[in-house]
């Protein structure tokens, strides 16, 4: 791991110099400044072309959503490359182009006949710039640039694993952009440890959430009542909330382990909800109902699929938990939790110090959340019954402050302000 202050250069060219320090015990969470740079506008609107596997559920999914709102809005014109999915609606609603390509594949011949396929949309539409989110698009896009001659930049979501040397050149794909966009601190760090990225060539830009539809002043109590209902839970159980796809990564089997321990331990109404779409590519939800049955944790366990009221569904909860078993970079389920005031529990490969506000980093009145070693059932056990004990007003805190926590650093202005500064940076190194 990377030391603090080396971090804080990751993004020294997007974000504000002399903005907020790293929190510590003797501040208050400081709330992110306006950006104090000029945004440097490129000679004319820009053509994005912006290539993702799928537009379905994932994060790479929904931040392709978010860009192609933050540049439709600021005049320019993003153009989506996809096999598409639910969320294919979403990219016209918010001002982009859709186009049909499965870059999903991993097959060398079919990332080649996807190249040319993009290098036609590149000529075409005149493109300024190519953007990829996720490997095997990007090696398309790579290759896409290097014919044409347009500025290649990736987003990294999440940690990939590396287990062997092919893995490993599969993944480095993701630093061969002219930039490389980290969505937090702790990704920054794992792409410049690992491949030796060179600091400038990283950018940390966050996403944003919508702080308006994530606001627990706007779901009312019916709301409330229907989800709880759904999930068969009784008036006073605590409900735990594991938001996010049915992926080993996510750490599902790390929270059934820990609620055998909560029934162990003679611990009662409580309740815990797996939320999160089963895309059906793995044996893993098999495998967690097997571990389900085999704990005898069947009555206190839900797998409630996709909810239709997302926030509903964190006004009815009493905490949100990330048991992640590899690095997560930054989950938005964890900051839709936090914009809810909901109070959050993660392992440290879930959020890092810079989503999630936990002990000892911060002491426990600065608090959002707390956090575990990954993997660790018996610390996120330990974690739960803490939460779980205290006294209502200490928890309707550790919300509060979480809330603000993501008003202040994760908001719209902010991260658009961030994007568009960067595009506006490589398209006039282009020029130059």
């Amino acid at each position: 791991m990377v030391d603090r202050s080396s971090a804080a250069r990751v993004s020294a060219d997007f974000r504000p110099r002399g903005g907020p320090p790293a929190p510590d015990n003797d501040v208050d969470p400081p709330t992110r400044p306006k950006p104090s740079f000029d945004l440097v506008q490129p000679g004319g609107p820009l053509t994005v072309l912006i290539v993702v596997p799928t537009l379905q559920a994932g994060a790479a999914d929904a931040g392709t959503v978010d860009l192609v709102r933050i540049l439709a809005t600021a005049g320019h014109m993003p153009i989506v490359a996809s096999r598409g999915g639910r969320m294919e609606a979403e990219i016209a609603a918010a001002g982009g182009q859709f186009v049909f390509i499965d870059a999903t594949s991993q097959n060398p011949v079919a990332m080649l006949r996807n190249a040319a396929a993009l290098v036609r949309l590149v000529r075409k539409h005149n493109c300024d710039l190519i953007h990829a989110h996720g490997r095997a698009p990007a090696w398309s896009a790579y290759m896409a640039a290097r014919v044409t001659g347009v500025p290649f930049l990736t987003s990294w979501y999440k940690g990939f694993r590396e287990q062997n040397v092919l893995k490993r050149v599969y993944n480095s794909v993701m630093v061969r952009g002219a930039r490389v966009i980290a969505v937090s601190d702790q990704i920054a760090e794992l792409i410049n440890s690992r491949y030796a990225t060179p600091w400038e060539r990283i950018a940390v830009v966050p996403i944003s959430i919508d702080v308006e539809r994530f606001d627990p002043a706007s779901v009312s109590a019916q709301r409330i009542e229907a989800v709880r209902h759904a999930w068969g839970a009784p008036p006073n159980a605590k409900v735990i909330l594991v938001v996010g796809r049915m992926l080993r990564r996510k750490g599902h089997h790390v929270v059934v382990q820990a609620v055998r321990r909560l029934k162990a331990m003679g611990v009662k109404d409580f309740l815990a909800v797996f939320v999160g779409e089963d895309e059906g590519q793995t044996r893993y939800t098999g495998e967690l109902w097997d571990l389900v049955l085999a704990t005898n944790t069947a009555d206190v366990i839900r797998m409630a699929g996709q909810p239709e009221d997302l926030p509903a569904a964190y006004a009815a909860a009493t905490v949100a938990v990330s048991a992640a078993v590899q690095p997560e970079g930054l989950q938005r389920a964890i900051l839709e939790a936090q914009a809810m005031a909901l109070p959050v529990i993660v392992s440290d490969l879930g959020a890092g110090p810079d989503v999630v506000l936990a002990p000892p980093a911060v002491l426990e009145d600065r608090m959002t959340g707390l956090r575990f070693t990954a993997g660790d059932d018996a610390s996120l056990t330990a974690n739960l019954i803490k939460l779980f004990s205290l006294p209502d007003p200490a928890r309707r805190a550790i919300g509060a402050r979480g809330r603000e926590w993501v008003l202040g650093h994760f908001n719209e202005p902010f991260v658009t302000e961030l994007t568009l500064q960067l595009y506006a940076d490589v398209a006039r190194r282009k020029s130059a």
